[in-house]
C-alpha cells in the first residue's frame, strides 16, 4: 500500500478517535433468521461458494521449498498441493488413479514422491504417475494418461489460490479487483508459517464471519482481551466489489501520533483485514498476518469450520527467537506449537494465542448463542447497525450471488 494511501487512513482513524465518531452506513438492516438455519439455503451456498467456486488454500510460506506438499479437505474434496521440482505451485485431487484412495494423509511436509498406500502406485509432484507395482500382472495402463487430476491453480501476491472442479478455470484479478496491488505490497510471498489452529464449534460458517464485521463489541465483550490491545467504535472501511478492506485502530496509533509522517506505518498503528468474497479474512498486523478460513459443515447449516493460518515475517522470527528452559529454541523452524506450547514464549505469540482464544471462547460462543436462537424460532430477524457496514455488505454480497432479494431497511 502507497505510504500516501497509509497516512489517510491513519488520519481517518485519529480523526474519529478524536471526534469520537465512527463510520456511517446510513441505515439500519434486518436480516432473517433463516440464513443461518435453512437446509435449503445451507445446499446452495455448498454447491456455488465452495463446490463452484476457486477456493484461498494457504499462502506461499505454506509451500516454503521445492517438495513442500500441502493437504486440504474442508470444502469437500481431498486436495494435494505440491511446489514441484521446478518450484511451481501445482494442485491436484488427492485421490490415486487406480481405485481413488486418498494419496497422501499427511496435513504438510517435503515429499517429492507419492505413494497411495492401497497398492503404492506412485506419482511424483509433478502429479505424474511413475510406478505400478507387478504392472505385467496388473495389465496394460499408459502410465501417461493416469497422472493425479490437476485442478487450475495460481500462486499469485503471496496467495495459493486452487479451483476445486476439474476443467474449470480461475482468474486471480476477477476475484480480487482493485486490491492485487495492495496484497502484492504487503509482501506476503515473504511470510513464514509457523501454525494453525482449527476452531469447530456450533454456528453457521456466516455467523463465523459476522464476528469480522464489526468492532462495535471490542469494549463490551472483549473488555478484558483485545479491548486492551485495540480501540473500538473507530473503522476505516472500503468496498471493491465483492471484497472488502477493513482497518481499525491499536494501541500502538498514538505512539505513531507523535512520529513524521513520513515515518508512519499503518501496521504500526492498526490492523488490516481484507475480507475475500466468499469465506477469508486475511488480518495483517505488524510481522504477523492470520490467514482466516471459515467453512460450513456439509448438509448442517448449525455447524462450521475455521481455519486460522499463522504466519511471521523474518524479522520477527529473528526478534523473538528465545532459548527458554521450559522448551526448546524458537527459531524459524520451531516457533509455533499451540498444542505442546511452552509458558514462556514471546509476547507476539502470546498475542496471537490471546486472538485465537478470544475468537474462539468469546465471539464463537455469542454466535453459537444467536444460532440457538434462530434455531428455536425465538426470533425473527437479526439487526444491522449503521455502525456495522460490513455485516451490510457480506450479507447483501451473498444473497446477490444466489439471486437474492438485498436485506430489508429497518424503520421503526
Amino acid at each position: 500500500m502507497h505510504q500516501s494511501k497509509q497516512e489517510d487512513i491513519l488520519l481517518e482513524l485519529m480523526r474519529q478517535l478524536d471526534e469520537r465518531e465512527n463510520i456511517d452506513a446510513g441505515v439500519v438492516l434486518r436480516n432473517p433468521v433463516e440464513v443461518y438455519t435453512s437446509q435449503e439455503l445451507a445446499r446452495e451456498e455448498w454447491e456455488e461458494f465452495f463446490e463452484k467456486f476457486p477456493q484461498v488454500i494457504g499462502l506461499s510460506g505454506d509451500l516454503p521449498e521445492n517438495g513442500s506438499f500441502l493437504t486440504v479437505d474442508e470444502f469437500g474434496i481431498s486436495i494435494l498441493a505440491t511446489r514441484d521440482s521446478q518450484g511451481s505451485f501445482r494442485a491436484f485431487l488427492n485421490a490415486c488413479r487406480h481405485r481413488g484412495v486418498q494419496v497422501e494423509s499427511e496435513k504438510r511436509g517435503k515429499r517429492f514422491k507419492f505413494s497411495c498406500p492401497f497398492h503404492k502406485w506412485t506419482y511424483n509432484n509433478n502429479g505424474e504417475l511413475t510406478a505400478i507395482p507387478q504392472e505385467h500382472h496388473f495389465g496394460n495402463i499408459d502410465k501417461s494418461c493416469r497422472g493425479l487430476i490437476e485442478l487450475d491453480a495460481a500462486e499469485r501476491h503471496g496467495v495459493l489460490w486452487v479451483h476445486p472442479k476439474p476443467g474449470a478455470s480461475l482468474n486471480v484479478n476477477n476475484l480480487l479487483g482493485g486490491f492485487g496491488a495492495e496484497l502484492e505490497a504487503w509482501s506476503l510471498s515473504e511470510m513464514k508459517w509457523v501454525g494453525q489452529t482449527p476452531i469447530n464449534m456450533n454456528l453457521n460458517w456466516k455467523l463465523a464471519n459476522d464476528t469480522f464485521g464489526e468492532t462495535y463489541h471490542f469494549h463490551k465483550l472483549h473488555k478484558d482481551t483485545v479491548g486492551r490491545i485495540f480501540y473500538g467504535d473507530v473503522l476505516d472501511y472500503e468496498v471493491i466489489g465483492r471484497n472488502h478492506r477493513f482497518v481499525f485502530p491499536s494501541r500502538g496509533i498514538d505512539r505513531v501520533r507523535t512520529k513524521p509522517r513520513s515515518e508512519w506505518r499503518l501496521t504500526h498503528g492498526a490492523v488490516v483485514l481484507y475480507y475475500l468474497f466468499p469465506n477469508i479474512q486475511l488480518v495483517i498486523g505488524r510481522g504477523t498476518v492470520n490467514l482466516i478460513r471459515i467453512y460450513p459443515i456439509k448438509n448442517n447449516p448449525g455447524k462450521s469450520c475455521t481455519m486460522v493460518s499463522h504466519y511471521f515475517s523474518d524479522e520477527l522470527i529473528e526478534a523473538q527467537s528465545v532459548e527458554s528452559d521450559d522448551g526448546p529454541e524458537i527459531t524459524s523452524e520451531n516457533i509455533y506449537n499451540l498444542e505442546k506450547r511452552s509458558g514462556a514464549l514471546p509476547s507476539v505469540v502470546s498475542q496471537n494465542e490471546v486472538f485465537v482464544s478470544t475468537v474462539s471462547e468469546q465471539d464463537y460462543v455469542m454466535g453459537e448463542s444467536t444460532q440457538k436462537a434462530a434455531e428455536n424460532g425465538l426470533l425473527e430477524h437479526l439487526l444491522f447497525g449503521r455502525n456495522e457496514p460490513a455485516l451490510h455488505h457480506f450479507h447483501n454480497t451473498f444473497r446477490e450471488a444466489l439471486g437474492m432479494n438485498a436485506l430489508e431497511v429497518h424503520e421503526d
